[in-house]
C-alpha cells in the first residue's frame, strides 16, 4: 500500500534522478558546445600555422637543415639541430594556440603522404579513437625544398578532461547545489516526519488524559446536582458556582478533544445541506439570555431568506459561539454585534465588539494554536489560546474564509464568509 510517507520519498527519489539525468545532459551539451568551439579556434590556428610554415623565415630554414640532415652551416651536429628544431616548433605550436586561447597537451608530427615522419614532438605523437588530430597541408618552402607534400598534424589526447576543466566554474556549483538540495530536503523530511511523530504523540496523549478528566468531572457535576436539591439557601451559591465551574472545565475539555480529533483526522466531518438561518438565530437568542444575565449590550440583525449551505452544523454552530464568546471576554463593558447577509453568493457572519482591539503584529498570529495576545506581560483573559485556532480549522475545512480588522483601543470585528448553494 502506497502510503502518504512512501510517496514524498518516492518523489524525492524521483527528483533526484531527474535532477541528475537533467544535470548530465546539461553537461553533454556543454561538452558539444566547447567541442565545437574549439574546433573553430583550432581552424585559425591551421590557418595562421599553414601561413607561416609555407614561408622562408629562420624557423622553415632550421626545419628545411633538419630534414636533409644539412649540417653545413651550422656548428653542431644532427642530434643538436633536430632537438634545436623540435624546440623551435613546439614552441612555435604552443604560441599560436595560446594566441587561440588554447593550452590543452598536444602532439604534432611533420611527415610526408609516403608516411615518411621527419620531425616529431617530444612525446610520442599516436593516432587512436581517444585522439583528435588536426592535419596542416604546408606550402611554399619546404615541399618546394623537399619536392614532397608535407603535412604537419597536430594531435590532442583525452580532450573531455581538458573540456570539463574549462567547464569546471558551472559543473562544480551545480554539483555542490545538487548535494546541498538533497541534504536540505532530506533533513526536512526527518524533521517533518519526526514532527509529526511527536504531534501524534502529543495528541493521544491529550485524548488520553481529557478522557480521564471528563470522569471526575462528571462525578463532581453529579454530586453539585445532587447537593442542589437539599442544600441550604446560604449554601446554594457555593453549589452553583460548582456547577457553573464543572460545566466550564467540560467545555474546555470537549474543546481540546474535537480540536485534537479534527488535526489528527480521525474525525471525519459529515456535511448536509442546511438553512444555517435558524441555527444562527438559536445561537442569538441564546447569547441574548446571557447577555442579560451578564449585563451585556447585545444585538444582532439577520438578513430575511434561507442561508443554504453545505456544511457541518455541529461545529459551524461552535465557531460563532466561540465568536461570541471573545467578543464578551475581551471587553470591559461589552457591547456586541452580529450581523448575517448574503452577498454574491456568500455568506457573511460578522461578530464586532468594543474591546480593546488586536496590535498589526498580532493580527497574523491570533489564529495559531495557543497564541493568546499579550496585555503588557500578563494575559489579561484566561484561556489556552485554542478558540480562534479551532474556528480557522473549521471555516477552512467548510472552504470559507475568515478575516479580521482591528484597532487598538477601538474593537474587533471578526467576519466568516461561505459559499451558498445555489447562489443562496
Amino acid at each position: 500500500m502506497l502510503t502518504k510517507r512512501n510517496l514524498y520519498v518516492f518523489v524525492f527519489a524521483v527528483s533526484v534522478v531527474g535532477l541528475f539525468v537533467v544535470q548530465y545532459q546539461y553537461l553533454r551539451v556543454g561538452l558539444g558546445l566547447a567541442k565545437a568551439q574549439f574546433s573553430e579556434k583550432m581552424d585559425g590556428v591551421r590557418t595562421n600555422i599553414g601561413k607561416e610554415l609555407s614561408e622562408f623565415n629562420s624557423l622553415t630554414y632550421t626545419i628545411g637543415n633538419t630534414i636533409r640532415k644539412d649540417t653545413s652551416e651550422v656548428k653542431f651536429g644532427l642530434d643538436s639541430l633536430q632537438r634545436a628544431s623540435q624546440y623551435y616548433l613546439n614552441d612555435y605550436i604552443s604560441y599560436q594556440l595560446g594566441v587561440s586561447g588554447i593550452d590543452a597537451p598536444f602532439t604534432y608530427s611533420l611527415y610526408t603522404r609516403d608516411s615518411t615522419a621527419y620531425l616529431g614532438s617530444a612525446k610520442q605523437h599516436l593516432r587512436g579513437e581517444d585522439m583528435l588530430t588536426y592535419p596542416i597541408k604546408i606550402e611554399g618552402y619546404l615541399p618546394e625544398l623537399l619536392q614532397k607534400e608535407i603535412i604537419l598534424e597536430l594531435g590532442f589526447q583525452d580532450l573531455n578532461r581538458y573540456f570539463l576543466g574549462q567547464l569546471k566554474g558551472l559543473t562544480i556549483p551545480s554539483i555542490f547545489f545538487l548535494i546541498a538540495i538533497i541534504v536540505v530536503v532530506i533533513w526536512v523530511l526527518r524533521s517533518f516526519y519526526w514532527q509529526s511523530s511527536l504531534i501524534t504523540t502529543t495528541n493521544d496523549f491529550i485524548n488520553n488524559l481529557t478522557h480521564e478528566l471528563k470522569t471526575p468531572v462528571f462525578s463532581i457535576g453529579l454530586a453539585s446536582k445532587i447537593l442542589e436539591e437539599n442544600v441550604t439557601e446560604d449554601k446554594r451559591p457555593v453549589v452553583e458556582l460548582i456547577r457553573r465551574e464543572t460545566e466550564r472545565l467540560k467545555g474546555h475539555i470537549d474543546k481540546v478533544l474535537e480540536l485534537s480529533s479534527l488535526e489528527s483526522g480521525k474525525k471525519l466531518m459529515q456535511f448536509a445541506k442546511i438553512d444555517f438561518r435558524p441555527v444562527l438565530l438559536k445561537v442569538c437568542d441564546d447569547f441574548t439570555l446571557l447577555a442579560k444575565h451578564e449585563k451585556i449590550d447585545f444585538g444582532y440583525q439577520l438578513q430575511e431568506g434561507p442561508y443554504t449551505i453545505r456544511a457541518e452544523k455541529f461545529h459551524l454552530e461552535n465557531v460563532v459561539g466561540n465568536l461570541l464568546e471573545n467578543a464578551k471576554k475581551y471587553s470591559d463593558d461589552p457591547v456586541v454585534r452580529l450581523e448575517a447577509h448574503k452577498q454574491k453568493g456568500r455568506l457573511h457572519i460578522s461578530v464586532s465588539d468594543n474591546g480593546q482591539g488586536i496590535a498589526k503584529e498580532d493580527k497574523k498570529k491570533i489564529f495559531r494554536k495557543y497564541y493568546r495576545v499579550k496585555n503588557g506581560n500578563v494575559h489579561k483573559v484566561k484561556g489556552h489560546g485554542l478558540g480562534l485556532s479551532y474556528v480557522q480549522k473549521i471555516v477552512r475545512m467548510h472552504r470559507g474564509k475568515i478575516t479580521v480588522e482591528s484597532k487598538l483601543g477601538e474593537g474587533t470585528t471578526f467576519v466568516v464568509s461561505l459559499k451558498l448553494t445555489n447562489n443562496g
